[in-house]
Formats: structure tokens, C-alpha cells, sequence
């Protein structure tokens, strides 16, 4: 495992840009007509970076008309693409951006475009930091939906998976896990790494523009794809004129056509406002793009300013908390989330755990329906004197057939949406915790019945978000989207404590 400090050694100091610099530069190119950027996002863990932007979990045109009407620079709609099948999440994604594109043609008026101007929109296909997700189906879907309802062809499409605040970065064009512990300072490239296992959306390449070569099964050659590495994103010098980098980066997407994939280094928040810089520079010139990306990309792009985690004091605010205990569910199987799971029952002794078998689930129809039932009883018993954990049993259930390894998934997560619907009609908790991406979206949108909210921040620096649910039966019940793979091993316990009266 390489050392960062060497990787990075054989490129420039990152170049200091202010978060106002950004905004300012993408307030001056709405002026005239606003724009607004869409991220279909595969999860609801995309949220965690950002701060005060509304939220969907439906996408019908009355949805995004609420949305446009915040008058914010961008609005997430909660796809849940992950836990679908292609063919699924394709017409998915071709829905929401027809129902975008339509809505936008009604809200000019609303958010200040010129007179007779639609809303302008652009698309960003948020998906997983370590590579999993349907690529490149995805931006190859949006491309050709904004082509079909407005001419529009896209050049390029910018792949951004960095999440440097969960410890992954791209530098040379390779995508690594930073190491942590013992190995703490290393780099290790994403194929190496349990998420490249994936039983769904594994990979054996860790330089990008070889992973696009994957997993465009060879449409788009290694060598067609476009790299910026850090030469480019840092051309200013640490002490330069940002707009020297971004020339260089709008200089380096000029030849991009016919959604040539543009594959960027990322590694610290400065990387980011670089890009940011140097793409509204590309399309100031005309170019048309599509972005594929990790969290943090929308929070550099529209140059919103890095949100100080959350108290528990704000979690609650303009808001009674509940007297009741507080849910904490959770859902993923990856190694640092069930090692989060174990720390949080050790240092939480107060709270009650109820473990959801999940070959109780896969039994016959009746047989489950009564052992959901037996859960919800348990729940709803505890949460009258203190939180409850809900976790499904950490054997993982695996098959040889991708189809039926999210089957599964399906099963065990419709499970774990009726134990928390029920519960919530039942007995309200005080808060409700979701760990894992499947698990989370799930729980918002059917669970907890939420249709439009507002992000609200992070709960710790960057990678937890806050969702302040503003209609349905969740309404005033701060809800936690807790990425499966973030985080170390005491960051579920951290979160836990800020909003439990009880721990």
C-alpha cells in the first residue's frame, strides 16, 4: 500500500479557493435565468454533504414544483436506484428527469427566469463513493431523456467518486480508500477493498479510466477517456489565480463529445472548488455535461460553505423532542457498520436490542407476517422507557445469483419499513437513526412516509445527514441518514448520544 504523502508528492499544492468564489460565479451565470441542479440520488446517503437543499422521495411534477419553489441552487430526488434491478432503474431515472424537465418549463416564472425562459436544470447521478452503482447505465439514461424531451446532446459526463471526508480520494486518475488504524497514511486502491466484492455491482479496477472501460463492457476505451488529474485541478499554484485552473480544466474537457466520460482527481475540499471553477468556465464555452459523482461533488459545485456538524441542541430545533426513546435501525452488513453496531450496544447499555431474524423473513408469507408483528410488539414496548436498536441478524445471506442476492434485500428491507411504519402509528419515537443506504431510503420514503424535507446538515463533520421531514406522520421527527459504509467505530455511538435523553 502506497503512502499518500508519496502519491501526492509528484503533483502541485492545492490551490486555496473560498467557498464564496464558487457561489458567486455560479450565482452570476443564473442571473438572467436560473439553474438549478437535479441529483438523482441512487441513495439517500448523498445528503450527508450538504446543507438547507430540499429533498423528494417522490418525483411526480407537483413534487419538483414544491422543490423549485425553495429557490435553492439544487434539489435531491431519492431514487433508491441501488436496490433495483437495470431495467428498473432505467425507466426510474428517464421518469424523474421527463417529470423535472416539466416542471422546470412552469417554474421559470416562480424562481426569476427571464420572462418566456424555462427553469434551467442540470442533472447529477449521485451514486456510491467506492464505486458500486448501475454505471454506466445511469448518465447513458439522463443523456439520452435530455436529448429526447430537448435536442440537447450531452459531451461529456464527469465522474467524481472522492468522498475525502469518508477517506476516498483520486489521485493520477487511481480511486483508493485511505487506510485507517495501523495503516493509517496509506492509500489503498478501491478494487482492493471489500466494497469491489459487491454481489451486485462489483469490479476489479481501481484507475478510472479502466473502470470505465469495465463497466461500459469496452464502448468507452481507457484511452478515450478524459483525465483530470492533479496537474490540471491544481495548475493556479497554491498561491495563484484559481482562474488559471479553471481555464486548464475547461481547456482539458474542450475535444468532450457524445458523453465522453471526464474522469477528475479529487482530495481535498480546495480540489473540489477548483472543478467547480473550471467546469462553470466549459459551460460559460457551450459545453453540455452530465455529472456521475460522490457526496461532497454538489456542495463544491454550487460553492456551498463546509456546514459545522449539528448539535443536538439544533437536531431539535423549532421542534418539541419527544419524550419517548429514540429508534436507531439498522440495516447494513459491511464490516465497519457492524463493528459501529457493536460499540454502540457496549456503551449504550440502557438501550433495548431487538434483533430481526432474517431467515424468519424468507420463511412462508404467513410465518413472516406474524414475526413482523411480534417485532413491532417488542419495539413499541421498549421505546416507552428508552431507545431501542433494531438490527437485522449480521449473517449475510448470499447466493450465487445477483437477481436473487437483491431479492433478498428487497425482502429483509420491506421487512424493516413495516417494523418502523407500524411502530411510528403506534408509538412515535423521539428520533429515528437509519444505518446503511438501502435501509435509509426505504425507511424515509415508506417507513416514515416523507415526501418533501429539508437537509438540514451533518450530524458529524460531513458524512451523516439530518433530514427535517416537513410533511406526513414524520413531520417534526429528526431523521438520521447514516451511510452503511462511513464513519469509525464509535460514529453511530456519537450520533446516538447527541439525541438520546436517555444514554
Amino acid at each position: 500500500m502506497p503512502l499518500e504523502a508519496d502519491v501526492l508528492a509528484a503533483f502541485p499544492a492545492e490551490v486555496q479557493i473560498p467557498a464564496e468564489l464558487v457561489a458567486n460565479a455560479v450565482a452570476a451565470s443564473s442571473s438572467a435565468d436560473p439553474r438549478v441542479l437535479v441529483v438523482l440520488d441512487d441513495d439517500p446517503t448523498g445528503t450527508q454533504s450538504v446543507a438547507d437543499l430540499p429533498v423528494l422521495t417522490r418525483w411526480d411534477v407537483v413534487d419538483f414544483t414544491w422543490a423549485f419553489a425553495q429557490n435553492k441552487p439544487a434539489v435531491y430526488v431519492l431514487t433508491n436506484t441501488r436496490s433495483l434491478d437495470p431495467a428498473e432503474a432505467a425507466a426510474r431515472n428517464e421518469e424523474i428527469v421527463r417529470n423535472a424537465l416539466a416542471a422546470a418549463g412552469t417554474a421559470g416564472a416562480t424562481a426569476g427566469a427571464t420572462e418566456g425562459n424555462a427553469l434551467r436544470l442540470g442533472f447529477v447521478s449521485r451514486s456510491d463513493s467506492t464505486l458500486r452503482g448501475h454505471y454506466p447505465l445511469e448518465p447513458d439514461v439522463i443523456a439520452a431523456t435530455v436529448a429526447a424531451v430537448s435536442g440537447e446532446a450531452t459531451d461529456g459526463v464527469v465522474i467524481v467518486p472522492a468522498f475525502p471526508d469518508a477517506g476516498r480520494v483520486t489521485i493520477g486518475g487511481v480511486h483508493y480508500m485511505r487506510g485507517t488504524g495501523e495503516n493509517a497514511g496509506t492509500l489503498i486502491p478501491v478494487a482492493e477493498t471489500e466494497f469491489a466484492k459487491d454481489a451486485t455491482f462489483g469490479y476489479a479496477n481501481s484507475e478510472m479510466a479502466k473502470y470505465v472501460e469495465e463497466k461500459s463492457q469496452g464502448r468507452f476505451a481507457a484511452d478515450s477517456v478524459i483525465v483530470l488529474d492533479l496537474n490540471i485541478i491544481r495548475a493556479a499554484g497554491p498561491d495563484g489565480d484559481p482562474m488559471v485552473s479553471a481555464k486548464a480544466i475547461a481547456d482539458a474537457i474542450e475535444p468532450a463529445a457524445d458523453s465522453t466520460p471526464i474522469v477528475a482527481d479529487i482530495v481535498t475540499e480546495n480540489d473540489f472548488r477548483a472543478l467547480a471553477l473550471g467546469l462553470e468556465e466549459a459551460e460559460r464555452r457551450g459545453k453540455k455535461l452530465l455529472y456521475r459523482v460522490g457526496p461532497p461533488f454538489v456542495r463544491g459545485r454550487i460553492g456551498q460553505e463546509i456546514r459545522p456538524a449539528l448539535s443536538g441542541e439544533e437536531a431539535y430545533e423549532g421542534n418539541t423532542p419527544s419524550t419517548a426513546g429514540g429508534l436507531i435501525v439498522v440495516g447494513s452488513h459491511v464490516g465497519v457498520t457492524t463493528r459501529q453496531l457493536n460499540d454502540l450496544t457496549e456503551q449504550h447499555s440502557a438501550a433495548r436490542i431487538v434483533e430481526i431474524d432474517v431467515e424468519k423473513l424468507l420463511a412462508a408469507d404467513d410465518v413472516a407476517e406474524a414475526y413482523i408483528g411480534t417485532v413491532v410488539s417488542d419495539v413499541v414496548e421498549a421505546l416507552q422507557s428508552g431507545d431501542v436498536i433494531v438490527h437485522t441478524s449480521r449473517l449475510l445471506i448470499k447466493t450465487g445469483d445477483a437477481a436473487e442476492s437483491l431479492r433478498i434485500a428487497r425482502t429483509v428491507s420491506a421487512a424493516v419499513v413495516a417494523v418502523v411504519n407500524r411502530t411510528l402509528k403506534t408509538f412515535p419515537p423521539r428520533f429515528v437513526i437509519a444505518k446503511g443506504g438501502i435501509t435509509s431510503s426505504d425507511v424515509a420514503a415508506h417507513g416514515l412516509e416523507i415526501r418533501h424535507a429539508i437537509v438540514r446538515g451533518p450530524m458529524l463533520p460531513g458524512i451523516v445527514s439530518l433530514w427535517e421531514p416537513v410533511d406526513g406522520p414524520a413531520k417534526g421527527i429528526p431523521y438520521i441518514v447514516f451511510a452503511g459504509n462511513v464513519g469509525d467505530d464509535e460514529s453511530l455511538t456519537q450520533v446516538t448520544r447527541k439525541l438520546s435523553n436517555t444514554f
